[in-house]
């Protein structure tokens, strides 16, 4: 154990909502705990687009059966945000912001955590990692310039600007109708032949339509080969198109830190690179390596989300208890 250091019964990965969700039900197990989170509080939230709206109901995103009150049934980004830090305030979690896991050890059953400004040592591990830092590259020429974004915020920087949305899942929707109503010029570059069928209900209908009007141009079995300063090339069933472009907007997904769970020892099975777990305890190959939320599934993202795996922090909190 590092000098002058505590010894935590578990150190939570990830100060997002399911992270919060691990820290409440350590209190209830009288578990001493640390969260340590790279960001702000339930940092992933807080760089989700500005308007972003949620797809499930609030009811569905509290923690704790602490209410959460929105104006709308599906409750927006800054609700969200409201909520999750009021909780982590009202319950004075023991959290350290702005501090990033750079390794983890273990020395006789103990791990050693060192960070960006410190070294902590816990009995247990829970990574509740999230998995939106890191994007799916496209991997073409031009994609470093400074006009390509893998994460949308704003729709008014793209005012009057010709944009290439890439992707059809609902951040690239969201994107493309948001950009358009804002005299944007967009362009939807998708590489299957429809919009994704797991994009929200109410919003698919309306894309869908822009699309059919001419609103927003849609360009379907293609994908950009290379990015120029001023000009896009884009390949349609072997065509090549090139369109005039001044700004990229590459929402292809994201995944998880594959290197740290790798590094951790923890298995990656299939394509899919899910990390073997026990599902009844969330404890990995690793003894004493937990996993909760997004992270469980993989590059499988869709699977896990604040509504379903809220669940896991209860059962991790459980099985460290009855060790």
């Amino acid at each position: 154990m590092a000098k002058n250091d505590k010894l935590y019964d578990l150190i939570i990965v990830g100060g997002g909502p399911i992270g919060i969700a691990c820290a409440l039900e350590a209190e209830k197990k009288a578990l001493s705990y640390l969260i340590l989170e790279k960001g702000t509080v339930v940092n992933s939230l807080y760089n989700y687009p500005t308007n972003m709206q949620f797809f499930s109901t609030s009811e569905k995103l509290e923690l704790d059966e602490i209410p959460f009150i929105s104006k709308e049934a599906k409750p927006s980004k800054q609700e969200a945000l409201e909520y999750y830090r009021r909780i982590a305030t009202s319950r004075r979690l023991n959290m350290k912001l702005f501090e990033k896991v750079e390794a983890v050890e273990n020395a006789c059953d103990v791990f050693q955590v060192t960070t960006t400004k410190s070294n902590h040592s816990a009995r247990n591990i829970i990574l509740a990692t999230g998995f939106y830092d890191l994007p799916n590259l496209m991997n073409v020429p031009g994609e470093e310039l400074h006009k390509v974004f893998h994460y949308y915020d704003d729709p008014h920087l793209y005012a009057f600007q010709k944009v290439a949305v890439v992707g059809a899942s609902n951040s690239a929707v969201d994107a493309a109708l948001e950009i358009y109503r804002k005299g944007g010029d967009v362009t939807m570059i998708v590489r299957g032949n429809e919009i994704g069928d797991r994009v929200k209900y109410w919003v698919k209908p309306d894309v869908e339509n822009r699309i059919k009007e001419g609103s927003i141009k849609a360009l379907f079995n293609a994908q950009i080969v290379k990015i120029e300063q001023d000009i896009i090339k884009i390949d349609q069933k072997g065509q090549e198109i090139t369109l005039e472009n001044d700004f990229v907007l590459a929402l292809t997904g994201y995944r998880p830190n594959f290197k740290m769970l790798k590094s951790l020892g923890v298995k990656l099975e299939g394509k899919m690179k899910k990390p073997v777990y026990d599902s009844q305890t969330m404890e990995t190959n690793v003894p004493g390596i937990y996993l909760a939320g997004v992270v469980c599934g993989g590059l499988e993202t869709h699977k896990w989300f604040i509504e379903n795996s809220r669940a896991h922090a209860a059962l991790i909190a459980e099985h460290i208890a009855n060790k």
